[in-house]
């Protein structure tokens, strides 16, 4: 069969608002702009962000009614540790309320000013939370991740002869390493770069050269069984390898993983973080003792522990995997096909689309994407994320404009990325209406959460 149905039956439904454009019109000048300032009940369909807002299974809902709220040894913190160490081959397992936790608990213990931190593309909240210690966040994606209509099959992998390079200028200045970069980070997939995957080839080829010059490996796993699935389908070798297969190679070349449980866990809330060095669990207990809760709990309830135990071992179904990357892919190929430019290939969990493009009158010190995403707002409710000089862009323009459309999980069906089609089609048509933004208010940092704009 052509046609790749959703897996699953939708047993509970939530009514959506329709709203007009007069209203929307009213309730984007309100949030000055900034859609992440928009109450959820005023948008349509959602697409700002894949992270927390997926629909969980039956049984992730019958494991919330089986929830141990112990404060101490729940017995839901070991049913969630036995899932993740038959999946990851981690002993040490820490629980925390999300993947930004995990960051931060992290890079407190080994980040601090003089420090570097490479990946391929760090996301927002790491490049923050690495960056808030005092250290350098550096990215080093191989060129073809750096341009939207490159076709590569992994457009995520970082270049090792740029991590190379890295490392014998921290050399060349006096330096062992290990004194100037804490450990290396691999994103996958490819959030800031399209989504785009890493493969197993250049994992190994990273953790040869940390073991070369003595560093850590780790990954910002928030999408692993995503990645594993195109190494499946895309990586010479692999085709007959199981995606829990591909996953625990993953984990297993790594020393330890931030992953935010509300993508690839299937759950609301939630997140962890896998380490092996046996010192750094001893100070990241402490920290988390102080910051999160106790060590069986991480700020979580035990329901939450429960859910997230089912889903990690949902995520690796192959079936499931199928639909979602599949589901991502027609929305990508029907962008295309209008002639709207999209990071290409397709990625996993979000399409980007090309802002530079689709806006060629609107300089990035004008926000193009930005712009974009209160075009698609305005003309249909929809709500984006712009990836480009407004998130990235304090220090200079980045490679790439970008507006992510994020698919929630098992949320919306194939009418609702259709109508999402036939809207950006008619806003591409008319785009030389767009118009322009400039920053009237920002934070310090991560203004894109909460900075207000002007149209010019």
């Amino acid at each position: 069969m052509k046609t790749i149905i959703e897996p699953f039956r939708i047993k509970v439904v939530e009514p959506l608002r329709m709203t007009t454009p007069q209203q929307r019109e009213r309730i984007l000048r309100q949030a000055d702009f900034n859609v992440f300032l928009i109450k959820a009940e005023d948008v349509l369909i959602d697409l700002l962000t894949d992270s927390g807002t997926g629909a969980m299974s039956s049984l992730q809902w019958a494991g919330i009614m089986r929830g141990d709220e112990s404060y101490a040894g729940a017995r839901s913190w070991y049913v969630l540790k036995e899932k993740i160490e038959a999946l990851t081959g981690f002993q040490h397992v820490l629980p925390t309320h999300q993947g930004r936790a995990s960051e931060r608990i992290l890079f407190e213990l080994v980040g601090g000013p003089g420090k570097i931190v490479p990946n391929n593309n760090h996301f927002d909240t790491t490049r923050a939370n690495v960056e808030h210690t005092g250290a350098q966040a550096v990215d080093l994606v191989i060129e073809e991740g750096r341009c939207p209509t490159t076709r590569h099959p992994f457009k995520g992998n970082l270049d090792l002869a740029k991590l190379e390079g890295l490392i014998q200028q921290v050399i060349s200045q006096g330096f062992k390493p290990a004194d100037k970069i804490p450990l290396v980070m691999v994103t996958v997939t490819n959030n800031s770069g399209g989504g785009q995957p890493v493969s197993l080839e250049n994992l190994r080829g990273v953790r040869r050269i940390c073991d070369r010059h003595g560093l850590p490996l780790f990954l910002d796993a928030c999408r692993f069984a995503e990645n594993a699935w195109f190494i499946k389908q895309r990586e010479a070798g692999q085709q007959s390898r199981s995606v829990r297969e591909i996953v625990r190679e993953m984990f297993e070349l790594a020393d330890g993983a931030t992953i935010s449980a509300k993508k690839d866990g299937l759950v609301n809330i939630g997140g962890l973080l896998l380490l092996r060095d046996e010192e750094l669990v001893r100070r990241a207990d402490e920290l988390l003792i102080l910051t999160e809760g106790y060590l069986t709990y991480g700020g979580l309830a035990g329901r939450d522990l429960e859910a997230m135990a089912q889903g990690f071992e949902e995520v690796v179904e192959e079936d499931y995997l199928r639909y979602r990357i599949r589901s991502t892919e027609y929305l990508g190929e029907k962008l295309l096909a209008a002639g709207i430019q999209i990071v290409e290939p397709p990625g996993g969990h979000a399409i980007y689309i090309d802002a530079k493009h689709f806006c060629p009158h609107i300089p990035p010190h004008q926000f193009p994407g930005q712009a974009l995403v209160c075009g698609l707002y305005r003309h249909a409710g929809i709500r984006a994320v712009e990836i480009g000089s407004v998130m990235f862009g304090k220090s200079g323009p980045p490679p790439m404009e970008l507006v992510r459309l994020a698919i929630p999980r098992r949320v919306y069906t194939q009418s609702h990325v259709d109508y999402v089609v036939e809207a950006i089609i008619e806003v591409f048509q008319q785009r030389e209406k767009l118009r322009g933004l400039e920053i009237v208010w920002e934070p310090p940092s991560l203004r894109h959460f909460t900075a207000r704009f002007r149209e010019l």
